[in-house]
């Protein structure tokens, strides 16, 4: 299992955390939303990242695999489709895909590092996303640029900016638009993050006074020990307390509510996973549930169980964390 935390680890594992809580072993309730990752490739090689994207990776998911993924998304009980990368605009046929897939009349989020948005050829996306009324989801993991250079890049901060007053231009952000743009911050460092709420008035605050720039709602996210990530808490002596964190702050109220239970992740080459951290570990969906796109079958994977380890952690401490941010207040 390549970059995981679970060779070694000696503390509390996550499994009979879940025993002690009555949720072992973990199961999924629905698969609602259909999360499905375009590839690897990506404009910035940013140091939290768990796939380990970047501008040398190759993968990208090809035109069948996406049709394929329609299909599935047609069915009622999907009632998103989540789409990310890497970069997603950086997928050939992402233009295409989103035009088949707001027919389908679906939630459809896009998740984009915002600064390949600020340059030619892709700043195209963002007329295609307010005409499409996609949901954007930004990364902006810090209110000051070198906190956010020192993890995604240098720059980066300085390039984000513009792109959120273009998206902000075309009515996202604004409130009665009906387009959404929602942010994502990640700590800085080997730590957690704050309460969502505390940080999300903050966010609203500076970037209004100090920008002019206005968002929907902030989500904050716990950076999972896995990928570059746990390169860093391992070259930085971090590891063993980044970890003890995690454990010490295990919220038995958010393990019920991880975003395994009603997701379904889909891996650029159409394999199925439970979340796309097990993605970065290629821990593909098991327990009899079939593990692959051309073999989807809604009875399984419905009520598949989920495969965890003590990366999961990561999901449950404190007030959580998911794609939409914490779980609990």
């Amino acid at each position: 299992m390549k970059n995981s935390p679970v060779a070694g680890w000696t503390g509390a594992q996550f499994s009979e955390r879940l025993r002690e809580s009555g949720l072992l072993p973990l199961r999924a309730r629905s698969v609602e939303i259909l999360q499905i990752n375009v590839g690897r490739r990506c404009n910035l090689s940013c140091k939290h990242c768990h796939l380990e994207a970047g501008p040398r990776r190759t993968e990208s998911m090809p035109w069948p695999v996406l049709e394929k993924c329609l299909d599935i998304a047609s069915d009622p009980s999907i009632t998103a489709i989540d789409i990310t990368g890497g970069a997603p605009e950086l997928n050939p046929h992402l233009a295409a895909f989103i035009e088949r897939a707001v027919r389908l009349e679906k939630r459809i989020v896009v998740r984009s590092n915002l600064v390949i948005l600020d340059k030619e050829p892709y700043r195209r996306f963002i007329d295609l996303y307010a005409r499409c009324g996609v949901e954007v989801v930004g990364s902006l993991p810090d209110l000051h640029a070198a906190k956010t250079d020192r993890q995604r890049g240098p720059g980066v901060f300085e390039r984000v900016i513009p792109a959120l007053r273009e998206l902000n231009s075309r009515g996202y952000g604004r409130e009665g638009t009906g387009l959404s743009l929602d942010l994502a911050h990640n700590p800085v460092g080997a730590y957690l993050p704050g309460p969502q709420k505390v940080l999300e008035e903050e966010y609203r605050r500076r970037l209004l006074a100090d920008y002019g720039v206005t968002f929907n709602t902030l989500f904050c996210l716990t950076n999972n020990p896995v990928g570059r990530f746990l390169d860093f808490l391992l070259k930085s002596d971090n590891y063993e307390g980044y970890l003890r964190d995690l454990v010490d702050a295990y919220n038995p109220g958010t393990a019920g509510n991880v975003m395994c239970r009603s997701l379904l992740s889909v891996a650029w080459d159409g394999s199925l996973y439970d979340c796309d951290f097990n993605q970065a570990l290629g821990l593909t969906v098991d327990h009899g549930a079939p593990d692959h796109i051309d073999r989807f079958d809604f009875g399984k994977l419905r009520q598949r169980e989920i495969t965890v380890g003590n990366h999961c952690y990561a999901c449950t401490a404190g007030a959580g964390s998911s794609c939409r941010g914490a779980l609990a207040d």
